[in-house]
């Protein structure tokens, strides 16, 4: 599969992934990430970054058969006993270096794999494991415009059948989780996704605007959940079109809005409190 042309181009997503509970659990987010996985066209194979692999240096995994990393403790054992054998694709990651250049990627052959941040996600998005995963990390010594500028350079993968997927939170903050407020944000994480929604839309080459909101800091106490929005952004101003597909909460401080690059031509179902927002065409279900 090698599309060349606009309408052939695979789309890319920003998926917010919340917990690691959601890889187990039945829920308006992972419904909506299963029929996210039901509309897309079948990819040659997904690039993820994800908040997770948070590193001093721009690496991509090179192994044939990626790990699946359980990064994460106090969960309940079942968690732990997941994995998402996918294929790696060594070739890609090849690929990756080249397009990126001047910046370095190193190709890692031996040590990360898929970390939750990505296979929480996937394993809804494809279950059954069978499409090839590459993942690159977040380099944590790089200002924030270095992934916009990056994103862009990656973005003809998209030409190549490739799934550009970002997975982190717009707002995560776990030292103000709410646990009784489970499917709800409170004021200031609202205030601050919405901004970012409005940017995202308008506007996505300019995200870092939204760094001088007035609830930044709040939402965004570390940068690594915030960061693959980023990448996200990059290849919407690349591409001319970016839109909210999913909006949600989850324990008062984490954002679970979802954002599509090229996803206007797919139609969805509606949701329940993660609904899917009327951005599409009308749905043919």
């Amino acid at each position: 599969m090698t599309p060349t042309t606009a309408e052939s181009q695979m789309p890319a997503l920003f998926v917010g992934h919340g917990s690691p509970m959601n890889a187990l659990e039945e829920n308006s987010h992972t419904r909506a990430w299963r029929r996210i996985g039901e509309v897309l066209p079948r990819p040659r194979a997904v690039l993820a970054i994800s908040a997770h692999w948070y590193i001093g240096a721009t690496a991509v995994t090179a192994m044939a058969r990626p790990r699946t990393i359980h990064d994460f403790y106090g969960f309940p054992k079942p968690l732990f006993e997941i994995e998402y054998p996918a294929p790696g694709l060594p070739e890609l990651a090849g690929e990756i270096a080249e397009l990126a250049k001047p910046v370095w990627v190193g190709a890692d052959h031996d040590q990360w794999g898929l970390d939750h941040g990505t296979w929480s996600v996937l394993t809804h998005i494809f279950p059954d494991a069978d499409i090839p995963v590459v993942q690159l990390s977040i380099n944590s010594l790089k200002p924030m415009d270095y992934h916009l500028e990056l994103a862009q350079r990656l973005a003809v993968l998209r030409d190549k059948g490739v799934l550009i997927l970002a997975s982190g939170n717009v707002v995560h903050n776990l030292r103000r989780i709410d646990w009784k407020a489970e499917n709800h944000g409170a004021d200031w994480a609202h205030r601050f996704d919405d901004a970012v929604m409005e940017q995202m839309t308008a506007g996505p080459a300019d995200i870092l605007k939204t760094l001088e909101h007035p609830d930044y800091n709040l939402a965004v106490p570390t940068p690594d959940h915030f960061i693959p929005l980023l990448y996200t952004a990059g290849l919407a101003a690349e591409a001319g079109d970016a839109a909210p597909i999913v909006k949600g909460y989850s324990l008062g401080s984490l954002s679970m809005t979802c954002y599509g690059v090229g996803m206007e031509r797919l139609s969805f179902i509606a949701g329940d409190d993660a609904a899917f927002l009327p951005i599409n065409a009308p749905s043919d279900d």
